[in-house]
């Protein structure tokens, strides 16, 4: 999907946030925009948001040494949903369709990105969160969807940010309860950027007794089909399924010859008009 213009701002700003956040010399800011600009003007038009976000993040840790910026939210986000497990499972197993429910609670969790917000509102992720089996969901594309993961023998589930891997978590575990001989590749950043989950991000909150974890290979906050490595190339392309997590993934795979399967809120004015929903909604499209 190529980037609109609302998203050029939307990432200058924010690595220029995320630096002034680490350096207030006002003449380092200057150089450092003049790089952001240079970098960003130098792709052709039809990349994706992602991809420009990586490169603009690399300029950044460069620039003040840090490689995973988001370290401490990754982990503060991931314990305080595991915090919640147990209530958010007894309420998914309590409910008439455990999928569906699993499904909500998988998409709400996509609040928790930061890099589509400068914070994350607690009380407003606290009130999704309370108000998940109340998300709309297509039924008709759930019912075609129903029916195919009970079947298939094979799944890609692509991670989106953590903290929200917990959600997603619940969500794996009722489809392996559901479809006990299905095999499941569970595919994660390889490099740091922004929240997005990497190896070790999956493996703290036990995602891996659930399925193979399998390192894209690189820094984009998406899946981009040209950048990602050998293996998580073909484990996309032999998967009979595949469930995709979060705005990057979408902007990335979207037009894919394959059996996608998004998920994600709307977070930014500019899906909220695609999509002709509010922000906040959830979207589950095929």
């Amino acid at each position: 999907m190529k980037v609109a213009t609302e998203c050029i701002y939307c990432i200058i700003n924010k690595t220029y946030e995320l630096f002034c956040k680490y350096v207030d010399d006002e003449e380092e800011r200057f150089v450092f925009t003049k790089k952001v600009l240079k970098e960003m003007s130098s792709y052709p038009d039809d990349v994706t948001a992602p991809f420009l976000n990586s490169r603009l993040m690399r300029i950044l840790k460069e620039s003040i040494n840090i490689d995973d910026l988001y370290f401490e939210e990754k982990e503060i986000y991931n314990k305080k949903m595991l915090l919640i497990e147990e209530d958010i499972m007894d309420s998914i197993n309590s409910s008439d369709d455990k999928l569906l429910s699993a499904l909500k609670y998988a998409m709400v969790g996509n609040f928790i990105d930061f890099g589509a917000m400068k914070n994350i509102d607690d009380k407003l992720l606290e009130k999704i969160i309370d108000t998940a089996l109340k998300q709309d969901v297509d039924i008709s594309t759930y019912e075609i969807f129903k029916k195919e993961i009970l079947k298939v023998k094979k799944l890609c589930y692509i991670l989106d940010n953590a903290g929200e891997v917990v959600f997603d978590k619940f969500f794996i575990k009722i489809i392996k309860e559901l479809n006990k001989d299905i095999e499941i590749d569970i595919i994660v950043r390889g490099e740091p950027v922004l929240n997005d989950v990497i190896y070790k991000d999956a493996i703290s909150v036990g995602i891996d007794k659930f399925g193979k974890i399998v390192e894209n290979g690189t820094d984009i906050p998406g899946t981009d089909i040209k950048e990602i490595n050998e293996e998580t190339r073909k484990s996309l392309f032999s998967s009979d399924l595949i469930i995709a997590k979060g705005q990057g993934n979408f902007e990335t795979l979207y037009g894919t010859d394959a059996n996608i399967y998004y998920i994600f809120l709307c977070k930014c004015d500019m899906f909220a008009k695609m999509f002709s929903i509010k922000k906040y909604d959830g979207v589950f499209i095929r």
